[in-house]
């Protein structure tokens, strides 16, 4: 049977995920690996995908990989990544795991949107944007079927836009940022020390507890005031939205809704629509098989 493999390296796990040309899962591993052990991730790549083609009898046609950073612009290796994950980048995968061709690097937010769209919340739609909100806010941008990357890769980083030029700059020099006004990065600041988890915050703003309803209101707010933004400057069809703090649910997109209707430009009647991540954890995983099946089509 033909298959294809993704990988999603993240700060702690490896998740893979063996799928066939129509989108049907035939398997998945996760590994975590030791942050402390130099290059410890490497050996659980190749486990996981030594693991994904022993259990479907044979060798993958093709294979992804989505990971943290920038990726180059011949998509073979990750450019920028400092400070974190040493060896990662410059390393050609398909060099390193002797595949005889390459193997497509893709930036992990914008491998969670392609999952989306190949098999996910957004399927089969062309004009996306894709939020993901957990310590940190990333992000990543299709127009008309074409995935953004933009001169240096980081077209989509949607956390890093600017909503207040007064306020405190983020790790990429943002002020104010998107990032900062809901990431869990700085929830302990925004609610006065009371608060260190999004979750949290949620469940006391679902008691009655109104000082957290307010912390919790005004990140919404700031989030709709981005994705009006958004749809003015890129016009999507969806907003996608996924990461941790999107587990709040209706919590999460009742407040949202609310907030942005007003500021959104409705052009015909057609107000953008926005959907709750279906992938999890594995969209990333997902979207790199799919750029592995189209790689080997160009």
């Amino acid at each position: 049977m033909s298959f294809f493999i993704g990988i999603d390296l993240g700060a702690s796990r490896v998740k893979a995920v063996a799928v066939t040309p129509e989108g049907e899962a035939l398997g998945r591993k996760e590994v975590s690996f030791d942050q402390s052990v130099a290059r410890d991730w490497v050996g659980k790549v190749e486990l996981a995908v030594t693991t994904l083609e022993g259990e479907n009898g044979g060798t993958a046609k093709g294979m992804g990989l989505s990971a943290p950073g920038l990726a180059s612009r011949d998509r073979r290796s990750i450019a920028f990544l400092p400070e974190r994950m040493e060896g990662l980048e410059r390393m050609d995968w398909g060099e390193h795991m002797g595949r005889g061709h390459a193997v497509p690097v893709l930036n992990d937010g914008q491998a969670a949107l392609l999952g989306e769209v190949w098999r996910g919340a957004a399927r089969g739609a062309e004009n996306v944007i894709m939020i993901t909100l957990g310590t940190g806010v990333g992000g990543a941008a299709m127009v008309e079927g074409r995935l953004l990357r933009g001169r240096n890769g980081k077209a989509g980083h949607l956390g890093h836009t600017a909503l207040d030029p007064d306020a405190e700059f983020d790790i990429c020099g943002s002020p104010g940022s998107l990032e900062l006004a809901i990431g869990n990065c700085s929830l302990e600041k925004r609610s006065g020390g009371r608060f260190n988890d999004t979750g949290e915050m949620v469940m006391a703003h679902r008691g009655g507890d109104m000082e957290a309803s307010e912390v919790w209101l005004t990140s919404v707010k700031r989030l709709a005031a981005a994705i009006s933004t958004f749809t003015n400057v890129l016009d999507p069809e969806v907003v996608v939205v996924g990461g941790g703090i999107a587990r709040a649910g209706d919590d999460l997109f009742r407040p949202l809704e609310i907030f942005l209707r007003p500021m959104e430009w409705d052009v015909g009647g057609e107000p953008v629509r926005l959907v709750q991540a279906e992938l999890g954890e594995h969209a990333g995983a997902f979207g790199a098989a799919w750029e592995a099946m189209r790689n080997g089509n160009e």
